[in-house]
């Protein structure tokens, strides 16, 4: 069966396509949006917005909403797990910059569960769950998705004027179009652990966001409402049931952290992390975005907020594209723009904080600690800092990407 729509397809209902969904219906645009789940994912996931990201979702009157759902942070550091703190963000220089000041902790299901609640109340927006994306044709005319349903097996055809790809690392839209995504996977499992016991009680002054250089085995301790995270490098020689072992998971938060008794670890992930960039985000009336489009190690949360921005990005010249105020030919644009930030910033950014919290040559390591030292006490240095960390001047500096 085919069903023939005027309208954009989206394939993956995570925080950037229904970003996307929102953003388009808001231009006047039909959406119909296809997701393999059966139900929005509400696991844990990212739990980090930065400045410009809250700024964007403030069109949808969604950031406030988020703020009272989640936990302000109004300061950041790096930590030494012997020397304590190296050095301290605080934020609130970014006042005027942004309309919010600060980092927000809170589980990216949330974001989804108050977009869910837009979409549902909106006409424009129609969204298929436990459908998955086989493969995807074009022509001059528009877009034609074919779709397997979960439930019975049977493949339906949906078409479109555009669709835009967000159906996550291994995007399905990305091989079936046969975009190279090249790059390079990290040498160390990922083993992140939640758990509800206070670090922040028991460390003192413990920003709710804390880097934790060693060098031996680094660590990222992040608060959310309800829950500290811990996110630690693990040899990748090891299976996943010996990652997750209790004794060993115990064993290795003791290390981090000695208290008394054993700690509850409510959830455990261990993940594999890749450093990717699409060849092009764009393929004539098909768009990447998101993990489709960029993968990158957590390590300075950037990955969903990017994601955010691709779609806020593209979006807003789609809407131009479909109005007939711009060319098609304006969307290369939003390849050359966003590509740009993923390999110039996200990467770059990204992979030098692995290798600062990772760096074993005490000399190095003295010389990175000695370093962020002055950029704190610098208040032009800490600003400059801050604008690029929180992906604002990123952002600024794609006005001059013709």
């Amino acid at each position: 069966m085919t069903l023939k729509k005027d309208r954009v397809l989206i394939v993956g209902a995570g925080p950037v396509g229904l970003v996307s969904a929102c953003c388009l219906s808001r231009a006047g645009i039909p959406v119909t949006i296809v997701e393999t789940s059966p139900d929005l994912p509400t696991d844990l996931r990212a739990s980090t917005f930065h400045p410009p990201t809250l700024d964007m979702l403030d069109r949808f009157d969604i950031s406030k909403k988020l703020v009272e759902r989640g936990l302000v942070c109004p300061t950041w550091q790096f930590r030494d797990r012997k020397e304590g703190v190296i050095a301290t963000f605080d934020l609130g220089i970014l006042e005027g910059e942004t309309n919010h000041p600060y980092r927000l902790q809170c589980e990216q299901w949330k974001l989804s569960e108050e977009l869910r609640a837009l979409i549902e109340a909106d006409d424009r927006i129609e969204l298929i769950y436990g459908a998955k994306a086989l493969s995807v044709a074009q022509d001059d005319a528009g877009v034609t998705l074919t779709i397997e349903r979960q439930a019975d097996g049977s493949q339906d055809q949906l078409s479109g004027q555009y669709l835009i790809a967000c159906d996550g690392a291994r995007s399905a839209v990305r091989k079936s179009l046969d975009i190279a995504f090249d790059g390079l996977t990290i040498p160390e499992i990922f083993l992140s652990m939640s758990t509800s016991f206070r670090f922040d009680e028991a460390i003192g002054d413990l920003a709710p966001i804390a880097y934790l250089t060693d060098p031996s085995e680094w660590a990222v301790l992040l608060r959310t409402p309800s829950l500290w995270r811990v996110l630690l490098p693990t040899d990748p020689n090891q299976t996943d049931e010996q990652i997750k072992d209790p004794a060993v998971m115990e064993r290795r938060l003791q290390a981090l952290c000695p208290k008394p008794g054993a700690y509850d670890v409510v959830h455990a992930t261990a993940y594999r992390v890749h450093q990717r960039v699409a060849a092009t985000y764009v393929a004539g009336r098909i768009f990447l975005a998101g993990d489709a489009a960029h993968l990158n190690n957590p390590l300075g949360g950037m990955g969903m907020n990017g994601g955010i921005h691709d779609a806020v990005n593209l979006c807003d010249k789609l809407a131009e594209v479909w109005h007939g105020r711009a060319p098609l030919d304006i969307t290369e644009r939003y390849n050359r723009q966003r590509r740009k930030v993923a390999i110039e910033t996200v990467q770059e950014q990204s992979l030098r904080n692995r290798k600062m919290m990772a760096e074993n040559d005490p000399a190095a390591r003295a010389a990175y600690h000695d370093e962020l030292r002055r950029i704190v006490d610098d208040p032009k240095k800490h600003k400059a800092y801050l604008m690029r960390s929180s992906m604002i001047q990123s952002l600024r500096e794609l006005e001059n990407v013709a």
